[in-house]
C-alpha cells in the first residue's frame, strides 16, 4: 500500500472540510492556515497505523484531520507568542488579521479538532478524547516550560527533553496511538505506537536544533543559526553551557548578553565553541538514540510485515530530511 493513497484520501477530506461561514473573519483565517501546506505527518501516521489492524482505513481520515487541525491551532496561537511575521513563506495569521482574530479563529479550530475527533465508533470514543484531551494539555504544559526557558540560564538537558517531549512529541506519539484505537488495536501495542512515535518526535526535534546550527540553507528551508541569533535554549546551548569551562566559557556568556552585534559574527563565534566541545557529534549521538528507541517500538508490534514496512520506510524518510 503506497503512501500516496492516505495523501489523496487526505487531501480529498480536506477540500471537503466545513469550518463554519459567518462571520467571514473569524472562519476565513482558518481555511488560510490550513491552505498553507505543511507536510501532513501527523495525520498521514494516523492513517498508517490505523491501516496496520483494518482494511477499513478510510474511517480514520476525518479524526486524523483532527489531529492536524489541533496542531494548527497550536501553530496559529504560538505565532501570536512569538510575535512570528511568517509560517510557511507567508504572512501569519495575526499579521494578515490582528491579534484578537487570530487567538479568536484558533479557539474554534480546537473546537473543530474535537468535533472531528467525534466521527469514531462510539465504543472507541472514549479512549481517543480521553487520550486526546491529556495530549492537548501536555502540548501547553510544554509551551509554557519553553516559554519559562526564556529566562532561565540553568535548563538543564533533562528539562529540556521533558519540554520538547511535551510541546511536540506527545502529539506525534497520539497522532499514531490514534490510528491503533480507531482500528480497535490492543493496550500494548497502542503503547508501542504512541512510545514509537514520541521517541521519533523527541528526535525530529533535536535535529531541528542540529539543522538550524549545521543544516544547508538551501534545505533548511530558514535562516541557519536563527536560534543562536535569539539566544534560544536548544540542545546544543545546554550542553555548552554545561560543558564550557574557563576562557570558552567566558566567551560563550559574552555572546549571549551582548544586546549589539554583528549576526553573522555570532553565529559564526558560537558554532566554532559547539566544534570545540564535540556538541555536534554529541547531539547526532542523541538524535540517533531516539530515533532507534522509535523504531525499536515499531518492531514491537505484532501487524502485517507490508503494511508495517510502509511505515517503517515513511518515518525513515522523515527521519533523513534535511528540512
Amino acid at each position: 500500500m503506497s503512501p500516496a493513497i492516505f495523501v489523496d484520501a487526505l487531501q480529498a477530506e480536506l477540500q471537503n472540510l466545513q469550518y463554519g461561514e459567518s462571520p467571514p473573519e473569524l472562519y476565513d483565517p482558518i481555511r488560510y492556515i490550513m491552505s498553507l501546506g505543511g507536510k501532513r505527518m501527523r495525520p498521514l501516521l494516523t492513517l498508517m497505523a490505523a491501516s496496520l489492524f483494518t482494511d477499513h482505513w478510510q474511517k480514520a481520515v476525518r479524526p486524523a484531520l483532527g489531529v492536524e487541525v489541533f496542531h494548527n491551532f497550536t501553530l496559529m496561537h504560538d505565532d501570536i507568542m512569538d510575535q512570528a511575521p511568517l509560517r510557511r513563506g507567508q504572512p501569519t495569521v495575526h499579521e494578515k488579521w490582528n491579534g484578537n482574530v487570530a487567538i479568536l479563529s484558533g479557539d474554534v479550530m480546537l473546537v473543530n479538532a474535537y468535533q472531528l475527533l467525534l466521527d469514531v465508533e462510539t465504543e472507541r470514543l472514549k479512549p481517543v478524547l480521553e487520550r486526546f484531551s491529556r495530549t492537548a494539555a501536555e502540548v501547553c504544559e510544554g509551551q509554557q516550560m519553553d516559554m519559562n526557558f526564556e529566562t532561565r540560564w540553568d535548563v538543564t538537558e533533562s528539562e529540556y527533553i521533558d519540554m520538547i517531549r511535551l510541546k511536540t512529541s506527545v502529539l506525534l506519539g497520539y497522532a499514531l496511538e490514534l490510528g491503533g484505537l480507531i482500528a480497535g488495536a490492543d493496550a500494548e501495542t497502542t503503547r508501542h505506537l504512541y512510545e514509537g512515535g514520541m521517541n521519533i518526535g523527541i528526535g525530529f526535534q533535536l535535529k531541528d536544533d542540529l539543522l538550524d546550527v549545521y543544516g544547508d540553507p538551501a534545505k533548511f528551508g530558514k535562516q541557519v543559526g536563527g536560534d543562536i541569533i535569539a539566544n534560544k535554549k536548544t540542545f546544543l546551548l545546554i550542553e555548552a553551557l554545561q560543558q564550557a569551562k574557563g576562557p570558552l566559557l567566558a566567551e560563550l556568556t559574552g555572546w549571549l548578553t551582548k544586546t549589539e552585534f554583528d549576526k553573522r559574527e555570532k553565529v559564526e563565534a558560537i558554532t566554532s565553541i559547539y566544534d570545540q566541545l564535540g556538541i555536534r557529534q554529541q547531539t547526532e549521538a542523541r538524535i540517533n538514540d531516539y530515533f532507534a528507541r522509535g523504531f525499536v517500538n515499531f518492531d514491537q508490534i505484532k501487524a502485517n510485515t507490508d503494511r508495517k514496512n510502509v511505515l517503517i520506510q515513511f518515518t525513515r524518510q522523515l527521519v533523513e530530511r534535511e528540512s
